[in-house]
């Protein structure tokens, strides 16, 4: 398999330990292990006891079982572990797919949701957000690309970059199409639990749908990407087992103490999502006052669920040039929204999860006057 570079995270690597001020980040504010022992009694004492051996290659059973619990039809055996998303995206497209095969993808995205796939062999068709039109997706459009060899449909709700979030009937809708067509239903849900409104979430793909993948984190809504958990949900046995065996090339298992930390986090995910979700709250009241003193030079569509939003310049100014002198010149680092394709070469991705943004904002504010 031949992959090409990631763009994203070649950018992240050159800028992301050497900018003073991340506001491109896609995560939330990271919590400390002293903060996630607090939540137990007795917690600090079995971290401190526990082997560091091999741990089971699907993932500790503790660790399945919270997972679990964020869903409403799915027990701890529909659950695999793994090191982060990235390797979950990985591992499904290599057991779901073979060269030949057909993929519809929700675009714009995060490289690797397509890029596995055409690495596979697969050939890929974008269904192509409209941003004139709050990044809504059509289900019309979909049903053209559709074809007889079609074996997925990626989406991602909310979505990264652009904060959208569909409606419920537009999603069951989505899940029907996947029965009536036969293809399977891959849904990124790493931003699940941070809707501005939570009377507007979504269900899982997984269980609204048993061949539907629903792909989860623990870096986004609960701030601890520094675990490198990851997981996919999913009702399909056959294909948790087909990527459990890949998994033996990859990771094999997961480090014993981000298990258990993040099984840790998970049983108190209500509080960890409220911090995190204030946060992001204040934070857009901030950027949308931002944006409306400086509406002449951007546009700004409000995003309605996760921590980023991807905002344009107006005039068809370059975002790649206009983010280069930001860091270079201010210490701030944005997300140049070439690197989510040609077509995004006028936006920037910023990232509202974080509590420095105040600081941030200030000196990008500054840099701008």
């Amino acid at each position: 398999m031949k992959l090409p570079p990631f763009a994203l995270e070649r950018h992240f690597a050159r800028h992301e330990f050497s900018a003073p001020w991340l506001l491109g980040s896609s995560d939330c504010e990271s919590w400390r292990v002293d903060e996630l022992l607090a939540l137990e009694d007795g917690a600090q004492e079995r971290l401190l006891a526990m082997g560091l051996g091999y741990t089971e290659s699907t993932g500790a059973p503790a660790l399945r079982e919270a997972i679990a619990a964020l869903y409403e039809n799915l027990g701890a055996d529909d659950v695999l572990v793994h090191a982060g998303a990235g390797e979950a995206i990985f591992l499904f497209m290599n057991a779901a797919l073979s060269p030949g095969d057909h993929v519809i993808v929700h675009e714009p995205c995060y490289q690797s949701l397509a890029e596995v796939a055409r690495g596979i062999g697969a050939e890929v068709t974008p269904w192509r957000a409209d941003p004139d039109h709050g990044w809504a997706l059509e289900l019309e459009d979909l049903v053209r690309a559709l074809r007889p060899d079609t074996r997925a449909v990626v989406v991602n709700f909310p979505h990264n970059p652009t904060g959208h979030l569909p409606g419920r009937g537009f999603f069951e809708e989505l899940v029907r199409l996947s029965a009536r067509h036969g293809f399977r239903l891959f849904c990124d849900e790493v931003y699940r639990g941070l809707e501005q409104d939570p009377a507007l979430r979504l269900p899982a793909a997984a269980d609204l749908d048993g061949r539907a993948v629903s792909l989860g984190v623990m870096s986004k809504t609960w701030g601890l990407a520094g675990l490198r958990i990851g997981w996919v949900a999913t009702r399909d046995r056959a294909l948790l087992r087909e990527m459990a065996q890949l998994k033996d090339y990859t990771t094999i298992c997961s480090a014993g103490p981000s298990e258990a930390l993040a099984a840790l986090a998970l049983r108190h995910a209500d509080r960890l999502v409220a911090r995190n979700l204030g946060i992001v709250r204040d934070n857009l009241a901030l950027l949308d006052a931002f944006f409306a003193r400086h509406a002449d030079l951007f546009d700004w569509p409000r995003p309605v669920a996760g921590p980023i939003a991807f905002p344009g310049l107006r005039g068809g100014l370059d975002a790649d040039a206009f983010c280069d002198r930001l860091v270079a010149e201010a210490g701030v680092m944005l997300l140049p929204g070439s690197l989510y394709g040609p077509a995004h070469a006028a936006r920037f991705r910023i990232g509202f999860g974080r509590r420095n943004l105040p600081e941030a904002l200030y000196r990008l504010e500054a840099h701008l006057t």
